[in-house]
């Protein structure tokens, strides 16, 4: 069953993010048995070949490839869709028209402005039917909903055809808010309760990023009805695993 497919039937996911610009960590990650993998674009030095050697890495191991853009831009999108993405994950969108253009970059004319090529994503030309017949409906589009403007207009970004759910970014819009990092202050879980809540009520898959490795904080975000969940970071993980080691060794020693 495709991501596509589960989305839309509102089924529960779990991935994760990459930052690290090596494919045996997207294999090690693919193989571990995540849903779909990010590969991020916005907050690494990860480049466009880089990126399609990753989106290959994964594809290959039968995850679906996610790339977070590095802005809602058509020719990155044509790109990494190109090199075989699956679907893409969309920062900072904040209106419905923003949306809507992103969407229309993972779509060919009459459905959308994207240019036709021949790349790994038309098997190089041999399979361009079967592509043009998915990308019709095929490509997954996230939407970040990480600013207070978004929040104001939340209910028509996710209305958009062809926006298949969102993720949060709690950071950027508790900085927009006035609170940078103040996740405990009233107004922040307030905003993070009505984008939830809203999106619950719209049937449009709702996302949440959990950046440390804490599976009591994951079992939490599936309770409070998250089921687009992104499980920590390559860093993050193998930074937590690390220390986590050392530690229980000094502490052996002592």
């Amino acid at each position: 069953m495709t991501l596509k497919t589960k989305l839309l039937n509102k089924e529960t996911t779990l991935g994760s993010w990459i930052t690290l610009g090596h494919p045996a960590i997207a294999e090690i990650m693919a193989k571990a048995g995540f849903d779909w993998l990010v590969v991020d674009l916005e907050h690494s030095v990860i480049s466009i070949d880089v990126a399609g050697d990753l989106i290959r890495t994964i594809d290959l191991c039968g995850v679906a490839p996610l790339v977070r853009l590095t802005s809602n831009d058509p020719n990155q999108i044509k790109r990494v869709m190109d090199a075989g993405a699956h679907g893409i994950v969309v920062p900072m969108v904040n209106t419905p028209a923003e949306a809507a253009r992103a969407v229309a970059a993972t779509r060919y004319a009459p459905k959308g402005t994207r240019g036709v090529g021949l790349a790994r994503a038309q098997g190089y030309g041999v399979d361009f039917q079967d592509y043009l017949n998915w990308q019709s409906d095929g490509p997954v589009v996230i939407v970040q909903i990480e600013h207070k403007d978004a929040v104001d207009r939340l209910e028509e970004i996710l209305a958009v055809p062809g926006v298949d759910g969102f993720i949060i970014g709690p950071y950027d819009l508790s900085c927009s808010m006035g609170i940078p990092g103040q996740f405990e202050q009233p107004e922040f879980i307030g905003a993070m309760t009505h984008i939830r809540e809203t999106g619950k009520r719209l049937g449009c898959p709702a996302g949440l990023h959990i950046v440390e490795p804490d599976l009591r904080r994951l079992e939490q975000t599936i309770r409070e009805g998250y089921t687009f969940i992104a499980y920590s970071v390559d860093i993050r993980m193998l930074d937590a695993s690390v220390r986590q080691g050392i530690a229980k060794m000094k502490e052996m020693q002592e």
